[in-house]
C-alpha cells in the first residue's frame, strides 16, 4: 500500500511513468510441489492403493500375491521412467497423469468385469465393452509416443491382475490396440482425426478377437448353427468402443490440458488463426512487422521439421514474437516511411530504449492476452542478451566526435557521457529451447535478408553464415540443447527456403512495349 502511495506521487509530480508492466510470474509453491520428492512419494502411493483396491474388490484369486506383483511392475515402472524420460522424473504433475490415466482404465475394465460378473453384461460381450485403447491415446497426445508406448505396456500388464483368470487373447488384443493408438496419433494435428484413430482401433480389437475366438463363435462349417445376431453385438461393441473412446479422449484433453498446463498439437494449431485480435491489429498497426512474422513463421517450421523440434511450436511462436512493436511501430526499420526515420531526431541511448523495450511490451501483450507461456518465453528470448550494434556504435561515434570538439571547445573529458554497452544489450534471458533458438535465428535472418540489394545464392548463403557465426561466438546459443550439426542443418533450411521466397519472376513486356512488339508483328505479316 506504501508503495502504491508513493508511486501514485511521482505519477502526479509527472516523475513516473502510471503504466504498470505485467510481468511473467511463477507460483513458488506450485513450482516446489513439481519437484518435491514428498509429493512424488504420495502420488505414488496413492496410484498403488487406488491399484490395490481394483485388485481386492470382487471375489479374485489370491489377491495379496497380485497386488505383490502388480507393485513389482509399478517399481519396474517407476525405474523405467527414472531411466529414460526427465520429463515424467522430475516434474511429479507429469508422474500423477501417467498413472492417474492407467488407473482410470483399469477402473473401468473393472466396473466390466464385475457388471459381468452380476449378469447385465454377457460374458461373450464383455472382452470387447473394454476400452484397451485409453491411457495410450491421451498420454500419447499429452506425453508424446514414448510415454504412450510405456503406458500401452504396463496398463496391460496390470489389467491382467484385475480378471479372474488371465489370459493372453487379452493382453495382446490391449498391447496391439494401444500401439496402433500411439502410431495413429504421431502427427495428429485435427480434433476430426481422432476419429479416424478410433476407427483403427476399433477394427483392430475385431480383427484380434476374431483370431482369438472372441468373436461368435463362428461355426464355418454350419454357417446357420452360427448365432450371427450375437457376433452383430460383438463387432458393434468393438468398433464402437473404438470410436467411443476416441470421442471422449478428444472431448476431455481441453480440460486435461488446462490442469496439467500442456498445450498439444491440435490447440497450437488452433490458436495460429490468424484473426487473433494481436495479429489483426498487427497487420493493420505495423504491417510490416505482420509480414515479417509471417515469414519467420515459414522459415522457423521448415528449419523444425528439418532438426525433429517443434514445427507447430515454431509456426505460432513466431506469429506473435514481435507483438511488442505495436506499442511504437514507426520506430522500427519495416514499418518506416521511405522519407522519414524518427531515429534522426532521437539520441542512439533512447533509440535503443525504444528498440529494447519491445521485448518487454510483447511481454505485456502476451500476458494480457492470456497466450501460452511458451510465447511469452519466446518472445523473452529471442534476441537473448544480444547488442544492437547499430546504436551503440552510433552513440560510441557521437562520443568521439565530442571528445575531438571538446578539445577545440575546451570542454572537459569527464564532462562527456560515457557509453554503458549494459544499455545497448536486450535484457535477456538467452534462448532456452530449440524452437526459440530457431526463431531467433529466423528472425535474424528474415531481417537481413529484407536489406539484401539483388539478392542470389552465394549472398543469401554468406549472410546466414555470418549472422548464425556471430551467434555461435557470442554464446547465444549455448543455453539451448541445438547441436552443431543441428544449427548447420537450420542454416541450410533458411537457404532453402529464402531461396524459394526470394525467386526471381519473369521480366514481362510493358504495356507500350507489347503495342510495339503487335505492330511490328502485323507490319511484317502485311508485308509478306
Amino acid at each position: 500500500m506504501i508503495k502504491f502511495l508513493k508511486r501514485k506521487r511521482l505519477v502526479d509530480q509527472g516523475l513516473a511513468c502510471g503504466k504498470t508492466r505485467r510481468t511473467h510470474t511463477v507460483n513458488s509453491l506450485f513450482q516446489n510441489m513439481e519437484s518435491n520428492g514428498g509429493v512424488r512419494f504420495l502420488v505414488v502411493v496413492g496410484f498403488l492403493c487406488g491399484l490395490g483396491a481394483l485388485i481386492f474388490t470382487g471375489d479374485p484369486v489370491e489377491p495379496l500375491k497380485r497386488f505383490l506383483i502388480a507393485i513389482l511392475i509399478c517399481a519396474v515402472a517407476l525405474f523405467h521412467i527414472g531411466i529414460g524420460n526427465t520429463v515424467l522424473s522430475r516434474r511429479n504433475s507429469r508422474l500423477l497423469l501417467f498413472l492417474a490415466i492407467p488407473l482410470a482404465q483399469l477402473a473401468i475394465i473393472k466396473i466390466v468385469l464385475l457388471e459381468t460378473l452380476h449378469g447385465r453384461f454377457s460374458p461373450s460381450l464383455a472382452p470387447l465393452l473394454i476400452p484397451y485403447a485409453f491411457a495410450s491415446l491421451i498420454l500419447s497426445i499429452l506425453l508424446g509416443r514414448r510415454v504412450g508406448f510405456q503406458a500401452t505396456i504396463y496398463t496391460s500388464l496390470w489389467a491382467m491382475f484385475l480378471t479372474s483368470t488371465p489370459t493372453p487373447p487379452m493382453l495382446l488384443i490391449s498391447l496391439v490396440t494401444g500401439a496402433i493408438a500411439v502410431y495413429t496419433t504421431t502427427h495428429l494435428r485435427r480434433r476430426s482425426r481422432f476419429i479416424r484413430a478410433g476407427l483403427y482401433i476399433g477394427i483392430a480389437t475385431w480383427i484380434l478377437a476374431f483370431l482369438f475366438g472372441e468373436i461368435g463363435p463362428i461355426h464355418f462349417e454350419a454357417l446357420a448353427a452360427t448365432n450371427w445376431t450375437m457376433v452383430g453385438w460383438q463387432s458393434l461393441a468393438a468398433l464402437g468402443v473404438g470410436i467411443g473412446t476416441a470421442i471422449v479422449v478428444s472431448g476431455s484433453l481441453p480440460a486435461l490440458e488446462q490442469i496439467f498446463n500442456i498445450t498439444t498439437d491440435v490447440s497450437w494449431l488452433e490458436m495460429a488463426d490468424l484473426n487473433h485480435a494481436l495479429l489483426k491489429r498487427l497487420s493493420i498497426e505495423a504491417p510490416g512487422t505482420y509480414h515479417h512474422s509471417l515469414a519467420v513463421a515459414n522459415l522457423s517450421e521448415a528449419a523444425a521439421e528439418r532438426v525433429g523440434a517443434n514445427a507447430t511450436i515454431c509456426h505460432v511462436c513466431a506469429y506473435f514474437h514481435d507483438i511488442g512493436k505495436l506499442i511504437k511501430p514507426a520506430y522500427f526499420t519495416e514499418n518506416m516511411r521511405p522519407e522519414f526515420n524518427p531515429h534522426d531526431e532521437l539520441t542512439p541511448t533512447m533509440s535503443a530504449l525504444i528498440i529494447i523495450a519491445h521485448v518487454k511490451e510483447g511481454v505485456d501483450l502476451a500476458l494480457k492476452h492470456k497466450l501460452n507461456p511458451l510465447v511469452v518465453d519466446v518472445i523473452r528470448q529471442h534476441h537473448g542478451n544480444s547488442l544492437v550494434s547499430y546504436f551503440y556504435q552510433r552513440a560510441l561515434q557521437q562520443q568521439e566526435d565530442a571528445r575531438l570538439g571538446g578539445k577545440i571547445m575546451n570542454i572537459r573529458a569527464e564532462d562527456i557521457p560515457d557509453v554503458n554497452e549494459s544499455s545497448f544489450r536486450y535484457p535477456g534471458p538467452r534462448v532456452q529451447s530449440k524452437e526459440s533458438a530457431i526463431i531467433s535465428l529466423a528472425d535474424a535472418v528474415e531481417s537481413a535478408s529484407r536489406a539484401m540489394d539483388r539478392p542470389t545464392p552465394q549472398k543469401i548463403e554468406d549472410m546466414i553464415h555470418t549472422i548464425v557465426e556471430s551467434r555461435i561466438v557470442e554464446g547465444q546459443l549455448n543455453d539451448c540443447s541445438l547441436t552443431l550439426k543441428e544449427i548447420w542443418q537450420i542454416a541450410d533450411s533458411f537457404q532453402r527456403t529464402l531461396l524459394s521466397m526470394m525467386h526471381s519472376r519473369i521480366a514481362y513486356p510493358k504495356s507500350e512495349d507489347r503495342e510495339s512488339a503487335t505492330g511490328s508483328t502485323r507490319q511484317s505479316k502485311s508485308a509478306a
